[in-house]
């Protein structure tokens, strides 16, 4: 039953009793058996948590946002209890026991954390996509647990769904039963303790592809069905990446399975959620694709998480370095393995380059910070981590991550812990580098540059960035040098954006030496950057619609329709049946473009104003409804039933498409385009639905 409302207060205490309570109960298991509803967007449950009370305590607390609980059972006896719609609490005098049980049945109808994607077409079955994002401190949206990170326990999850659905979640999957004619219920198991932030479930169309790391740990790749062949291309090198971490971390995979699942319209690029990684389906690429966005990246840095943030927690916020920086640093590792040496300083570079900047503007932050940027937490991490191993050399560096993740599994640390293991192993008194690297607000650049001298690489793209100012008749013949086979692809793509700042007539010579390179790279930074096509390099610039590149493709065909209104037809035709990325970025403006050519019939521009119009439907992802609202607009093609798609993805759940989508529409609104009587129409259908 519910307490009356003078227990309410107890709201205004949660954070100092939260700190009380991990000292005076300690949770170590919950089985959750959940039932989702994707067409109510609801989800309802029946848990069971395990606790032990190791010290006398008047209060139980479990974080739980804006639930109902209708039955509550402490050691299956009814129990009263409180609840504020942000916390669910027991109080009482509590003495020392083990094995205690809480059983709660609770139901919610969650506004974040748990996302239903309807990605059914209007006129169709109703078809959702759920997933979860609990990064943070949000899982207690959905389900009844605990916003800290420090209070671990084993999650055992148990989810009733739709049939002819998979779902996904932490753990093995045990066993599967029908309930009904029309669910199915999924078991999961998991071994270890975890945080809460990190408990995920994926249901939908999805199917699978299973292999093997060398240790034998289960590889799970999912795809939405239908999508086989971008299975290849989107999970390349995923075993030798678990290979990877775990000979670099000196620390076996620390839970049963890896799973990896591709939802629409998700947050972030990925979620290390333990052992099921959920990311954007934005980065399910075909080998094309492959080139230009490919999913190695996120695939080895949220697998790094898996023992830094998974494994060993940082135990407060100031710390969450050592999760962002050590992903950061150990994905670099892994893709200087696969892309070679000149790609891992390459990055490096960059991110030097960004953090000396905002260094400079005294913006620069301390790593150890409870509210620094991105950028601090995740690249200036990994800098300071190749800097440490640098000053204490690989072997030590090696050692001392893998005492401090043994030391600290299945619970949190801290920089101090870090440090001291790093010291051990080393020998070495780091108290100078904690100062500059992970207390000092500004970015130790003079440091940053000694280190990357050491690649003599970046000695080379340092000589040739420095002949930028030069004339070009100065700089020729290291120009020349630099498109000379074979080409470096970070040499050829700098010399290709100094050629952009001379006049074409002049250096057509070095274009033909960099169109003939059959470097992808070199090529691809003259379609991004030679906008003004002169005559004499048309022939060479048509081939770039053919590059196994969708960049290439897309920004090339703009260029040239752009340059030569006289052959528009003729390179329509050679892209008229491509998509490009799963955002139809070339498709969408295939579109736009055909809207606009004059020798395109009538009839023809009919259906394609149709299809660029459904691309803005609910149903369809984020990034093709973003390309689409945006070529609409500078159509000025806007239908009311466009507005109205515009209205509703001023709502959606992804920050920046809705604000982009918000802003988009006040245009509309300021440009007289949308009147007010139009807009509060559409506004009531909206309410309506």
């Amino acid at each position: 039953m519910k307490l009356p409302v003078f227990f309410s207060f107890l709201g205004f205490l949660t954070a100092g009793m939260h700190a009380q309570q991990s000292a005076a109960v300690d949770f170590t298991h919950l089985q959750a058996n959940v039932k989702i509803d994707p067409f109510k967007k609801a989800v309802s449950g029946d848990v069971v948590f395990t606790f032990d009370i190791l010290k006398a305590t008047d209060s139980i607390l479990i974080d739980a946002q804006k639930m109902h609980f209708s039955e509550v059972f402490l050691n299956d006896a009814p129990a009263e209890f409180g609840t504020d719609g942000k916390k669910f609490w027991l109080t009482g005098n509590f003495s020392p026991a083990k094995d205690q049980q809480l059983r709660l049945k609770y139901s919610a109808a969650p506004s974040q954390t748990m996302y239903f994607i309807n990605k059914t077409a209007l006129g169709k079955a109703p078809d959702y996509q759920v997933w979860t994002q609990g990064q943070g401190r949000y899982t207690s949206h959905w389900l009844p647990s605990f916003d800290e990170p420090g209070e671990k326990l084993e999650f055992d999850l148990s989810v009733i769904y739709p049939s002819e659905e998979t779902v996904i979640a932490n753990g093995e999957l045990q066993k599967t039963e029908k309930i009904g004619d029309s669910l199915t219920r999924w078991q999961f198991d998991m071994e270890q303790p975890m945080s809460s932030y990190l408990v995920a479930i994926a249901a939908g169309d999805f199917e699978k592809e299973i292999r093997f790391s060398k240790n034998g740990i289960p590889l799970e790749l999912y795809f939405p069905a239908g999508m086989e062949h971008k299975v290849e291309p989107t999970y390349r090198h995923t075993e030798f990446l678990m290979d990877f971490f775990e000979e670099k971390t000196g620390v076996a995979y620390p839970w049963e399975i890896y799973k990896q699942i591709p939802v629409q319209d998700f947050l972030y690029a990925g979620m290390e959620n333990t052992g099921a990684t959920i990311y954007s389906d934005l980065f399910l690429v075909d080998s094309t694709g492959y080139q230009d966005q490919n999913y190695v990246n996120i695939n080895a840095h949220e697998l790094a998480h898996q023992w830094f943030g998974n494994l060993v927690t940082a135990a407060s916020p100031e710390h969450h370095w050592l999760q962002e920086g050590f992903s950061t640093y150990y994905a670099l590792l892994a893709e200087k393995e696969i892309f070679g040496e000149d790609y891992y300083y390459r990055k490096l570079f960059k991110t030097a380059e960004e953090l000396k900047q905002l260094s400079d503007q005294g913006k620069g932050m301390a790593l150890v910070s409870k509210n620094a940027n991105s950028l601090t937490y995740y690249q200036k991490g990994a800098w300071a981590l190749h800097i440490l191993q640098e000053l204490i050399g690989a072997e030590a560096f090696d050692a001392g991550v893998k005492n401090y993740l043994e030391k600290y599994e299945f619970a949190t640390a801290t920089t101090e812990d870090l440090l001291a293991e790093m010291e051990a192993a080393s020998g070495i008194d780091l108290s100078t580098f904690e100062k500059n690297w992970l207390r000092q607000s500004a970015f130790q650049g003079t440091e940053a540059f000694e280190s990357l001298k050491r690649s003599p690489f970046i000695q080379k793209y340092l000589e040739l960035a420095a002949a930028k100012p030069l004339p070009i008749s100065e700089k020729r013949e290291l120009l020349k040098q630099a498109l000379s086979f074979p080409v470096n692809d970070y040499l050829g793509q700098e010399a290709v954006l100094q050629l952009a700042l001379e006049d074409p007539a002049t250096v057509t010579d070095l274009y033909k030496k960099a169109f003939s390179s059959g470097n992808i790279f070199t090529r691809q930074a003259i379609a991004f950057s030679l906008q003004q096509i002169p005559q004499q390099l048309k022939g060479q610039y048509e081939t770039l619609l053919k590059d196994e590149s969708y960049l290439t493709q897309e920004s090339a065909l703009y260029n040239l329709w752009m340059n030569f209104p006289g052959d528009r037809p003729k390179y329509l035709k050679q892209l008229e049946n491509v998509d490009g990325f799963n955002s139809k970025n070339i498709r969408t403006l295939w579109l736009a473009l055909s809207l606009a050519t004059p020798e395109v019939s009538a009839e023809s521009k009919k259906n394609y104003i149709t299809e660029l119009e459904a691309y803005t439907a609910p149903h369809q992802k984020f990034q093709v409804r973003e390309n689409a609202f945006g070529y609409l607009y500078q159509l000025n093609a806007f239908s009311s039933e466009t507005i109205y798609n515009l209205m509703e993805a001023a709502r959606h759940h992804n920050y920046r498409f809705r604000e982009f989508s918000k802003q988009l529409l006040k245009t509309l609104v300021d440009s007289g385009q949308l009147t007010a009587e139009e807009q509060d129409t559409l506004q009531k259908r909206l309410d309506e639905k």
